[in-house]
């Protein structure tokens, strides 16, 4: 099994944990929770291959990854009354979802010969657009565009880190690594300590 494999698995499962909470939080049906979860977990791996021309989309080519998500779904539908704080589950939950597909999207687009400015974006579309599509259709503020969150930034920043480093070194697993370190570290030091980038404040106008 390959580590882009393993990375989808991973990142499918997480992803669709995190898909199922938000449902939870909208205390949606089951068949709702199937499809939060599935479109969460394999939205912006999806977007990725259809970007890169892919054939088939990864999910097609293996419907196991559907599977994954659907039981990720079923299990949090019977468990999620047993968290305290849902929220603050979903919030780390999807920080080592981002940590793994932000990887995911790199290693694709490394595997195909793509330039670093594609391995980059595509690191970020594959970490980033599941989980704006769950918030988009769940009727939630997108975590990606909450106010200064180190979000998008992280996802940047970890396929940023993971190009400059496969310039010294061909070892994919070095790569990879310090792309889903650096990732996560911004991500949770966002959570954890605040870290906030500067945000746009309108000046009033003069008078």
């Amino acid at each position: 099994m390959s580590a882009l494999t393993l990375l989808d698995y991973a990142s499918v499962l997480i992803f669709a944990l995190t898909g199922a909470l938000v449902a939870s939080r909208q205390q949606l049906d089951i068949v709702g929770f199937a499809f939060v979860a599935c479109l969460t977990a394999v939205g912006g791996g999806t977007l990725r291959d259809v970007l890169l021309d892919r054939n088939p989309v990864f999910w097609l080519g293996n419907p196991d990854y559907i599977l994954i998500a659907c039981a990720a779904a079923l299990l949090v539908f019977f468990t999620a009354h047993l968290v305290e704080s849902r929220y603050r589950l979903l919030l780390w939950l999807d920080s080592f979802a981002l940590a793994v597909a932000v990887p995911a999207g790199v290693s694709a687009a490394m595997t195909m010969g793509q330039s670093g400015v594609i391995v980059v974006l595509m690191g970020m579309v594959t970490g980033c657009m599941g989980g704006l599509m769950r918030d988009v259709v769940c009727n939630e503020v997108p975590l990606v565009l909450k106010q200064g969150e180190l979000y998008v930034t992280a996802a940047f920043a970890g396929a940023l880190a993971a190009v400059s480093v496969a310039m010294f070194t061909g070892d994919p697993l070095i790569v990879l690594a310090v792309c889903a370190a650096t990732t996560w570290a911004l991500r949770a030091g966002s959570l954890a300590f605040g870290w906030r980038l500067p945000a746009y404040r309108a000046r009033p106008p003069r008078s």
